[in-house]
């Protein structure tokens, strides 16, 4: 009997974890999973907690646990080096792996387009670490805001779904805490979000991007459209028309670029934001051992947005017919993506969603609910995936009969990732 192929298995996101939990099922691999962090994330619902309007505890997935529960090997580490030649991994805690096959899935970070001072002033949303410094400086600006009746300049950059959804789940997270409430958030918050697009949402139909503008001005938003950042300074952010805005408070939302650990694999042919180019099977162009998967990847023809859906179906499709195919070899099967549509949810506000048709729907009403229920309806059904229906249910009945209270007042609870 052959020995069993080891597949090495680069981000723990939402592609490498389902990729994982996919091979898992194939007798004839072993699976290796590095990722810098302890715990899985589902990373659309980061802005929620950087706000604080949902918990940590249920929301967060150990990868030891989840290593047991699939069967593969987590090892928490980042990249240091590669030999493709070799197929060797050098990890920053000294470890030496070999591989069969290697899945890259390393994911995205914002992009700042180099913008002077953008990096040194301003927070960011990658990570559940950069969620809890948002968090906590939020929390720290909003306490100052009561004792000296000084409002926080708050400023988005970004209108996209990352920064639209922010800014909504900031404004839900001053509502929620006992106290305070919509007139002290009027008090407190004199926010503004800039969009260097001529609207916000561009993915989205004109009326959700209208309708999603109006939402915020309603919320107290100073919503500016067109608006190219120049530079970000301490205590202002200056815009390429002259405008000068006051802020406390700057968060980078804006861009995409594939994460910056893609540079170390120098052999392989990368795309001017540094994403990993691959074939239709997801391989990478230089070397069919090399899968990329994810925000991180880019293919040739008909590239997917960067999204979880994406990843998601990406990683399945390479755990469930890529790899098992190549390793019976079999003829390669083209990747195809399945677009199910978009939503995006400005907290208990309002959300819209968008078929794949690329028909919008949502804004009030029944539509509203529908998109609403959607948007946590993808994250129950990947966290079902990953930790079984009970605790998928119990986890969301606990949030909507005992909801999160974001208490600007009081100390953040520690994460608690999900465990056996």
């Amino acid at each position: 009997m052959s020995a069993k192929k080891h597949v090495v298995i680069l981000g723990g996101g939402v592609g490498g974890l389902e990729a994982a939990t996919q091979l898992s099922h194939n007798s004839h691999v072993r699976i290796t999973l590095i990722d810098q962090n302890a715990v899985h994330i589902w990373k659309p619902v980061l802005h929620e907690l950087a706000s604080g309007t949902i918990g940590q505890k249920g929301n967060l997935f150990a990868f030891n646990e989840l290593s047991k529960r699939f069967g593969f090997s987590f090892i928490q580490s980042t990249l240091d080096t590669i030999d493709s030649t070799t197929k060797t991994l050098n990890l920053e805690n000294g470890q030496v792996l070999n591989y069969d096959l290697l899945i890259v899935a390393l994911g995205s970070c914002a992009n700042d387009f180099g913008t002077p001072g953008a990096k040194e002033n301003c927070l960011f949303l990658n990570t559940l670490a950069d969620a809890n410094a948002i968090h906590d400086r939020f929390r720290t600006l909003i306490e100052r805001a009561q004792l000296t009746n000084k409002p926080v300049h708050l400023n988005i950059v970004g209108g996209g779904a990352t920064g639209v959804q922010l800014a909504a789940e900031l404004c839900q997270a001053i509502d929620s805490t006992p106290g305070l409430g919509p007139s002290a958030r009027k008090r407190l918050l004199r926010p503004t979000l800039i969009e260097a697009q001529d609207r916000l949402l561009p993915p989205f139909p004109e009326q959700v991007s209208a309708e999603a503008k109006a939402e915020l001005e309603k919320l107290g938003f100073d919503v500016i459209t067109g608006g190219m950042v120049s530079e970000v300074g301490c205590g202002y952010i200056a815009l390429k028309d002259g405008r000068r805005i006051e802020s406390d408070f700057p968060i980078w939302a804006a861009g995409v670029k594939a994460c910056v650990a893609t540079s170390l694999l120098k052999n392989l042919e990368l795309s001017r934001s540094g994403q990993i180019m691959v074939t239709n099977t997801l391989q990478t162009t230089k070397d069919p051992s090399i899968y990329a998967i994810g925000d991180c990847a880019r293919m040739e023809v008909n590239p997917t947005a960067p999204t979880a859906q994406a990843a998601r179906q990406e990683g399945r499709y390479v755990g469930r017919v890529a790899i098992p195919r190549q390793l019976a070899g079999k003829a390669a099967v083209p990747f195809v993506y399945n677009d199910r549509g978009a939503v995006v949810a400005l907290g208990r506000y309002n959300a819209w969603g968008m078929w794949p048709s690329k028909k919008g729907f949502g804004g009030h009403g029944f539509g509203a609910q529908l998109a609403r229920f959607i948007h946590e309806g993808l994250f129950r059904q990947h966290q079902m995936g990953i930790s079984g229906l009970f605790r998928t249910v119990c986890a969301a009945l606990g949030e909507r009969f005992k909801p999160n209270n974001p208490d600007l007042n009081g100390k953040k609870p520690s994460a608690q990732p999900e465990q056996d």
